[in-house]
């Protein structure tokens, strides 16, 4: 099928468990439930995008194990093309293990095994896919060369780069040029801009000293307190939909699908930023991962 975006990322399976609160150093705590669901940013994104319409491939790896099935499986049946996530025998499948408080807040450990494969030689395995498609996401959960690899060639070929620079790390210098959108959350921001972001206004400063680097538009997300967007129009604040969160997984992801989804759509950045809410805040009301990620016509519904 022809393609309008293409994820290169992780794919995890998600093992929650729910709790009152997360427990102390040496402290044994009785949990909710547990459930095994799918995820990894890259896979969530994919998931997001495809459900607000987009045509989408992955670029991934899982290991050749139950989970690795589960995951492609999950994937196809959004409608994904699954063609360049290959099982490989050396690692396990990504296994991302997730507490999820009562009030939503959740706290998240990876073991990254086959996602920690995928290396450069992927990206030119998919260059057909790559190259035909309109925009690039990618996250910061599979080796950075790869991600310089994937940007790099979408640049040179004029496609827009979607950059989730989490979890957070260090950029490359020649990496910020090449990026067209940078989306962050408020300890992402900090991380990189080495200014503590705490509110819509430190955002704004963040982002700013974010965007002299290069990217054209930076957002910066806020969790209830919205998304603050620096662009050569200045800088604006979205104010969050007032929901009640259960759980907080996937968030992030689900706002980057709907606003990538939006703007290859041809929408303006603030429309697609008003969907990105939209998607998020229903996905916050839901619990697990990919269980959470909304359908666009539940939006419109």
């Amino acid at each position: 099928m022809s393609v309008t975006i293409v994820v290169v990322g992780s794919l995890n399976m998600d093992l929650v468990m729910r709790m009152d609160r997360a427990p102390a150093g040496g402290e044994t705590l009785t949990g909710h439930d547990f459930a095994t669901l799918p995820g990894g940013k890259g896979a969530n994104q994919a998931v997001a995008c495809a459900r607000m319409g987009a045509r989408v491939a992955m670029v991934g790896r899982v290991g050749a194990d139950a989970n690795g099935e589960l995951l492609r499986s999950a994937l196809a049946a959004d409608g994904i093309d699954v063609s360049e996530v290959d099982a490989l025998t050396a690692a396990h499948t990504g296994v991302a293990m997730i507490w999820v408080e009562e009030g939503g807040q959740n706290r998240i450990v990876l073991a990254s095994g086959a996602n920690g494969l995928l290396d450069a030689g992927a990206v030119e395995r998919a260059a057909a896919l790559i190259d035909a498609a309109t925009m690039l996401i990618v996250q910061l959960e599979v080796p950075m060369a790869t991600i310089e690899d994937a940007v790099a060639r979408v640049h040179r070929a004029g496609g827009t780069v979607l950059m989730n620079a989490a979890p957070a790390a260090a950029l490359p210098a020649s990496l910020w040029p090449q990026i067209d959108i940078l989306v962050v959350n408020e300890s992402e921001a900090a991380m990189l801009s080495d200014i503590a972001v705490v509110d819509p206004v430190s955002a704004a400063t963040a982002g700013a000293n974010l965007r002299e680097r290069g990217p054209d538009r930076v957002l910066v997300t806020l969790g209830a307190q919205g998304v603050v967007v620096v662009d050569a129009g200045g800088t604006r604040h979205a104010p969050a939909r007032p929901v009640q969160a259960v759980d907080t997984t996937a968030a992030g992801d689900t706002f980057i699908g709907a606003l990538a989804a939006a703007l290859c759509e041809g929408r303006t950045l603030d429309d697609a930023v008003a969907l990105g809410q939209a998607a998020s805040a229903l996905c916050v009301t839901r619990r697990g991962a990919q269980a959470s990620i909304p359908y666009r016509r539940e939006l419109a519904a």
